[in-house]
């Protein structure tokens, strides 16, 4: 068991997460996509599964963790449906309220028209898979960078501009 971290959360998605780089994209869908056919196509190559998670709580515990990146105008994109310009579904209102926020308070939420979605998921990092049944429960994320801390800075200016990395015994192929 870890401290602080969403139960939800799993190995497999911690490790997908903890690979992925700043601008990388996660799918997060539902039962109704085919999530298996285009998770080959990713970088992962297989399906993250969070069976019994609705997509609120999956992009929720998603967004415990990770970055959202602040370079682009929409971070955060969901598959279109046919609601008029603005609307969103209660999932995604819930979804927008529960992510880490901007000073000014919400990250902007963009649409993608489903097969432009299709598209963009096959180029994402991973597949996450919830299996709720609402439609249109599909959304993708892109991983953000995270900002040094002053402490970190002041550092590396003792050092000489230069940060110290501590020996690890994990290999990590280059």
């Amino acid at each position: 068991m870890l401290k602080n971290v969403n139960p939800l959360l799993t190995a497999e998605l911690l490790s997908v997460l903890a690979a992925m780089g700043h601008g990388d994209e996660l799918a997060v869908t539902d039962a109704n996509f085919p999530a298996d056919s285009v998770a080959r196509g990713t970088c992962h190559g297989r399906v993250v599964c969070l069976a019994g998670v609705s997509v609120p709580q999956a992009v929720s515990a998603i967004l415990s963790v990770l970055p959202l990146d602040e370079f682009v105008d929409a971070p955060v994109r969901r598959m279109a449906s046919n609601l008029t310009a603005g609307e969103f579904p209660r999932y995604s209102k819930r979804s927008r309220q529960s992510s880490t926020r901007p000073p000014d308070g919400h990250w902007p939420m963009g649409d993608l028209e489903r097969f432009a979605f299709y598209e963009a998921a096959r180029n994402s990092y991973a597949v996450v898979f919830h299996r709720e049944r609402r439609l249109f429960g599909n959304v993708l994320i892109k991983k953000g960078a995270l900002p040094r801390r002053a402490s970190q800075e002041e550092s590396e200016a003792a050092r000489g501009g230069y940060a110290t990395v501590p020996r690890s015994p994990v290999f990590c192929p280059s």
